[in-house]
């Protein structure tokens, strides 16, 4: 049973936070991605606050579902996440990518409460997903595995081996979710490599696909919950969304895929989101 619960409003008012959380996160730091974090906020801030069975008291409880982000360069959201769920105490943001930090760029298992694989390198966590729902189903436990993924990180032979295999074995315990934002580090991915049709490729490597509006709290919740009802196949969730969701100036633009905020340009983005730069930093200072 997931720890929180939280309804569609309460989900909405999270995802406004965490955006607020990765603003300031990256203007302290000086470095990071902005685009994605912003991107996959809406989602991911319901599987840990609505959906996924976890235990932040208990981050290695045996009865924890287990999310991966295979796009690890994501962390702002990632972490932002875990503090506001109690991991840690949500001060340690403010040390993101700083030296000495257990939060840096890239997602560490063996020093951060809550990360169950160590990623970065694109492409692997389908695999380990797919590694870990096998283990359930042999087990014969009812722990359900969630992978998120990259649109660019298909262009990635061994997500293809990993979906193969997840087809094949019919494991209706593990969920992909697809962050389809278009874009990736170099410019839109339909100009750097097309991976279209990607609901025909899932589904002829016999997965069951939905297809969402990433950013409609209602259609997520609906989807993950339809996911949990299917039965002889894996389940990816096609999350159509906006690379620098939230912040109109980073909208669908790709140049915000590896670039932080300026102090200028995040408090612009915290302006928008409803708050000021030193009132976000002291309430994450404060906790």
């Amino acid at each position: 049973m997931n720890p929180f619960n939280y309804d569609i409003k309460q989900l909405q008012e999270k995802a406004r936070d965490i955006r607020r959380d990765i603003i300031t996160m990256l203007v302290e730091a000086r470095s990071g991605h902005t685009g994605g974090p912003l991107s996959v906020t809406d989602f991911a801030t319901a599987l840990y606050f609505n959906i996924a069975n976890h235990n932040p008291e208990n981050p290695s409880d045996l009865n924890r579902d287990f999310i991966v982000y295979s796009i690890g360069h994501v962390t702002p959201a990632n972490y932002s996440i875990l503090a506001e769920c109690g991991y840690f105490p949500l001060r340690d943001l403010m040390t993101f990518r700083k030296l000495g930090s257990h939060l840096q760029g890239h997602p560490n298992m063996l020093e951060t409460p809550g990360i169950e694989a160590s990623t970065g390198s694109l492409g692997q966590g389908l695999s380990i997903s797919v590694g870990v729902a096998s283990g359930y189903r042999m087990d014969g436990k009812p722990n359900r595995a969630y992978c998120i993924m990259g649109d660019g990180e298909q262009q990635e032979g061994a997500v293809w081996e990993a979906a193969m295999a997840a087809g094949f074995l019919k494991l209706d315990n593990l969920c992909a979710v697809l962050d389809l934002n278009n874009a990736q580090i170099d410019g839109p991915t339909d100009k750097i490599m097309s991976i279209q049709p990607i609901v025909d490729k899932y589904k002829s490597f016999n997965w069951n696909v939905i297809e969402i509006d990433g950013h409609d709290t209602e259609q997520i919740i609906k989807a993950f919950n339809t996911a949990k009802t299917v039965r002889g196949m894996p389940t990816i969730i096609i999350a159509k969304t906006v690379m620098g969701k939230g912040v109109s100036f980073m909208e669908g633009d790709y140049r915000w895929h590896g670039v932080p905020p300026t102090p200028e340009q995040g408090d612009d983005a915290l302006k928008e989101l409803g708050t000021t730069y030193e009132e976000w930093s002291q309430r994450l200072l404060s906790n």
